[in-house]
């Protein structure tokens, strides 16, 4: 699958995921708020149904208008020129407002007219067998004609009522959403496996190169010294035979390095503690790097400033991570590459920065440096040899000892990584 073919996908499915999403809670507002206005409009029917009943009881025929009106979401105040009995009146609430199904805990409260004071107050749970008890704090007074009496009504759970109501909705929106995790997930998935789809190719691409290199010069020496008249000359038959075992043995490392990470992921590694001087390690990194690299200008500084420099560690994977890092330096810096290399104490931490002059690693890069296999993609080129071991080698060994690695880098401004180490400790355990 192409690279467009995969971003194409990614956009319809993101438009898709944010329309239906947006869809979705669009619906279940709208059920929300035509659930809400129907409990509303039901307990106001109630209401005013139980008015009807006290008018009828009384054999008043005067017509109320308005006599039920909603001060907030879940508190009413109801009109009524008849004297109130308190039980009588709860009877009729629970009626009518079992009548309409409207189970729901509520509170009642009968005001004196004359001075808005509560007279009595109830709270009944229709859910619970009808149970009465007493309220801690009544429903604030509401003001009224002093020519009426007026009770009160108030639904504290109202809320969770009209969120019952919405099962189905809330149910299919959650399943939907599933579906969009889901999908999201799958999504995800692909772009995963898009990347290490091209990580392994390029790992691919640079062990062929890499095995290649060797064989190929195997192969030549080996036809040179089949050759008859190679024995006439011994120093041409000692060059070549010197060629075979050098790159004979460039294959054994190459093999030896992919073993070596299989061996960490295994977490088969056996580091083998003792006291470790950082600067001594230090010094020999840069003194076999400098060696390797007679073809270059190369200089490296070293500012050797921590003071205890000595911690508990493996000092051979140590020194492995070190040359790592600088021959990464000298690789990628050019014909004139500038090293620097720096210990400082940091809080317990022996702290290293290596400090290079090289074309920097950018923002997207930086995340996946360290993973196991990647490079810097160059496409087919391999101006700089190596499989994408070199780091995640560095990290998982810095790692097993207790400590951390970070990387600061800007394009064309070089790259510093800096490891900190834990000294003065027994990290065996």
């Amino acid at each position: 699958m192409t690279r467009n073919a995969i971003r194409i996908i990614i956009s319809l499915a993101t438009i898709i995921f944010i329309g239906l999403v947006s869809t979705q809670i669009f619906w279940v507002r709208n059920a929300y708020n035509i659930t809400n206005q129907q409990i509303k409009h039901e307990i106001e029917l109630a209401l005013i149904d139980v008015v009807h009943e006290i008018q009828t009881h009384s054999g008043d025929s005067t017509f109320l208008v308005d006599p039920v009106e909603m001060i907030s979401e879940n508190f009413y105040r109801v009109q009524i020129n008849e004297e109130l009995q308190p039980f009588y009146l709860e009877s009729l609430l629970k009626t009518e407002l079992l009548n309409r199904e409207l189970n729901y805990k509520f509170q009642f409260s009968i005001y004196n007219c004359f001075n808005d004071s509560v007279v009595f107050a109830k709270t009944i749970d229709n859910e619970a067998d009808l149970q009465a008890e007493e309220i801690a704090e009544a429903p604030p007074p509401v003001d009224w004609d002093d020519d009426g009496h007026y009770f009160s009504v108030f639904f504290p759970t109202i809320d969770n009522e009209v969120f019952s109501r919405m099962n189905f909705w809330l149910i299919s929106s959650s399943v939907l959403l599933i579906v969009l995790v889901f999908f999201a997930y799958v999504i995800n998935v692909i772009l995963r496996q898009k990347r290490l789809s091209e990580i392994k190719n390029d790992f691919i691409n640079n062990m062929t190169h890499e095995l290649k290199t060797p064989i190929s010069t195997i192969a030549l020496s080996s036809d040179v010294l089949l050759s008859k008249d190679i024995v006439q000359n011994p120093e041409r038959l000692e060059n070549y035979a010197r060629i075979i075992k050098n790159e004979n043995q460039r294959l054994q490392n190459q093999v030896e390095r992919v073993l070596q990470i299989a061996r960490l992921d295994k977490d088969e590694i056996d580091l083998k503690r003792n006291e470790v001087d950082i600067h001594e390690l230090l010094e020999l990194a840069a003194q076999s790097i400098e060696m390797n690299f007679p073809e270059k200008e190369l200089k490296i500084g070293l500012t050797l400033k921590a003071d205890p420099c000595l911690i508990i560690g493996d000092d051979m994977h140590l020194l492995n991570v070190f040359n790592n890092l600088l021959d990464n330096a000298a690789k990628y810096g050019g014909d004139k590459p500038q090293i620097s290399v720096a210990s400082t104490l940091e809080k317990g931490y022996v702290q290293i920065a290596v400090k290079d002059n090289g074309p920097g690693i950018g923002k997207d890069q930086q995340k996946q440096i360290f993973e196991k296999f990647y490079r810097i993609p160059t496409g087919n080129v391999h101006d700089v040899k190596g499989f994408g071991l070199g780091l995640h080698y560095v990290k998982t060994i810095v790692e097993a000892h207790h400590g951390n690695i970070a990387l600061n880098s800007t394009l064309n401004q070089g790259s510093e990584f800096i490891i900190r180490l834990p000294y003065g400790m027994d990290i065996v355990n």
